[in-house]
C-alpha cells in the first residue's frame, strides 16, 4: 500500500467523516494528543496492519472515532481486485473488529 502523506496529513485523515450516529469523530488536536500520550496506536501502524491483510490496497478514507470511550480507526480500502473494504480496528490494541465489503 503506498501512502505518501506527512504526519499532519495522517492525523487529518483520522478525522474525515462520521459514519455512525453513535460514534463521534475525534478532532485533529485530540487525535494528536491521544497518539502522543500513547493512548492509541499510530496511523502508520494501523496502515501497516491493513497492508498485511490486503497487500497493495489503496487507502480511500480513514478516521478515528470515539465510540463511548472506545477509540476505533475506520479504514476504507480499494483492494487490488477492485473491491472496497471497510475495516474497523481497535485504536488501542490494533485488533481488527470488523472487515467487510463496503456497499
Amino acid at each position: 500500500m503506498r501512502v505518501l502523506l506527512g504526519g499532519a496529513a495522517l492525523v487529518a485523515l483520522s478525522l474525515a467523516w462520521a459514519t455512525s450516529a453513535l460514534a463521534l469523530d475525534v478532532d485533529q488536536d485530540e487525535a494528536l494528543r491521544l497518539r502522543q500520550s500513547g493512548e492509541v496506536l499510530s496511523f502508520q501502524a494501523i496502515l501497516r496492519q491493513a497492508d498485511e491483510r490486503y497487500p497493495g490496497a489503496r487507502l480511500l478514507e480513514a478516521e478515528l472515532d470515539d465510540d463511548d470511550g472506545e477509540f476505533i480507526y475506520e479504514i476504507e480500502l480499494l483492494t487490488g481486485d477492485g473491491v472496497v473494504r471497510e475495516l474497523e480496528i481497535d485504536a488501542r490494541s490494533g485488533r481488527v473488529l470488523e472487515d467487510e465489503v463496503d456497499d
